[in-house]
């Protein structure tokens, strides 16, 4: 299926307005993973000096560093809270960007 067709077929389970706790540990571990990988990846490439390389190095270690506050903001409570306008970040970009800090309005005020 093209990722531009639309869905044809109905959704079985609604999706919850908010991630639980422990879904939003589980995506975090798997966004953590996947970014320890690249960075092995990287390192056994052998070009770490290479300027490309060593910019898409550190963007990986920038965004770990953002799963490890989204972490912490899991076990103090305030994990989902958009922290631009303190509403609640839609379940839909959480299940994207499990360490995001902001909603899609703020984040767009954010990157101006």
């Amino acid at each position: 299926m093209s990722l531009d067709a639309p869905r044809t077929e109905p959704r079985t389970e609604p999706r919850p307005e908010r991630l639980t706790a422990d879904d939003a540990r589980l995506r975090l571990d798997h966004a953590r993973t996947t970014r320890l990988i690249q960075l092995r990846a990287l390192d056994e490439s052998g070009q770490a000096d290479d300027q490309p390389m060593a910019a898409q190095q550190a963007a990986i270690e920038r965004v770990l560093k953002e799963i490890d506050e989204a972490f912490a903001r899991v076990e103090d409570g305030t994990y989902g809270a958009c922290l631009g306008c303190g509403k609640p970040v839609p379940g839909e970009r959480l299940e994207i960007l499990p360490y995001t800090l902001y909603c899609v309005a703020c984040q767009r005020r954010a990157a101006m």
